[in-house]
């Protein structure tokens, strides 16, 4: 078998496994906690095709392979592998009837988001598809990008963690906490600054494809795309909530760029605008 094709069969247990899973225990999140370890395998399985044999393939495994162990970890420690469910599938199951969230739990949770995890990795197969290419400048940039946007996003999300600590410990003390959301670090340049780094990566690792390829023009860039307008329909919702529990949120919006870091605008001209 072609590993696309072993790839392909994977992706259809995970779908059947993190379903049936969603019935039988009424928690939705199971695609959240395979997020960051599917990937990586698909990688591995492509690099692995090669006998380990393929500098390109092997850099691009041990790089996604330190994606997901930073992401693991990050979940890990919120307490994602002890069943905590993603709040948003809480509010939006008060928004819909039994019958249309569970239409949305196949569709979207489960089947979509599964695609893109694996359209994300197939990079790989670009890379394996023009294997005879040699590992060359053009990758090690690449690489350095990559390692580069990792940092950010570890940076980010501990920033962000810290953040949630001072303010856990200011409301067991008593004290209302102000700000109520983070506001300085990578956050005072971005409101996702994590969500900026995270899709980048994919797009850089698209790159190893295009280098492989030597050509820019290949259908592997769907995964990256379609990750992206994953985020911007996430963004828009998860906003919409904190906005609804924090009404000082919209001048945060008013004056700080969504996902792409950016001077923070001036709050009397971003209070005009808004």
């Amino acid at each position: 078998m072609t590993p696309l094709y072993v790839c392909f069969l994977t992706a259809i247990g995970v779908c059947a496994f993190v379903w049936v899973a969603s019935l039988i225990t009424h928690d939705h999140s199971w695609v959240d906690r395979i997020w960051s370890i599917i990937p990586v395998v698909y990688v591995w399985i492509f690099a692995g095709a090669t006998g380990l044999a393929n500098e390109r393939l092997d850099v691009m495994a041990v790089l996604v392979t330190l994606w997901g162990a930073r992401l693991t970890y990050n979940f890990a420690r919120k307490g994602g592998y002890r069943g905590v469910e993603d709040y948003r599938w809480a509010v939006l199951r008060g928004r819909m009837n039994r019958w249309q969230f569970e239409l949305f739990n196949f569709f979207f949770i489960v089947l979509w988001q599964n695609v893109i995890l694996l359209l994300i990795a197939l990079p790989a197969f670009t890379a394996w598809s023009h294997r005879t290419t040699p590992f060359g400048f053009w990758d090690v940039v690449v690489t350095i990008v990559f390692l580069g946007l990792l940092v950010g996003e570890t940076v980010s999300d501990q920033q962000q963690w810290n953040f949630q600590g001072w303010k856990k410990s200011e409301i067991a003390a008593g004290r209302a906490p102000q700000p109520r959301f983070a506001q300085t670090g990578l956050w005072r340049f971005s409101r996702h600054p994590n969500f900026f780094f995270e899709q980048a990566q994919w797009w850089t690792l698209f790159f190893f494809g295009v280098v492989a390829a030597g050509s820019i023009l290949q259908w592997t860039v769907l995964g990256a795309f379609l990750l992206t307008t994953l985020f911007i329909g996430s963004t828009i919702f998860t906003e919409s909530i904190t906005r609804s529990k924090y009404p000082e949120y919209a001048e945060y919006q008013a004056t700080t760029s969504a996902v792409v870091p950016w001077f923070p605008r001036r709050r009397r001209a971003a209070s005009a605008a808004a």
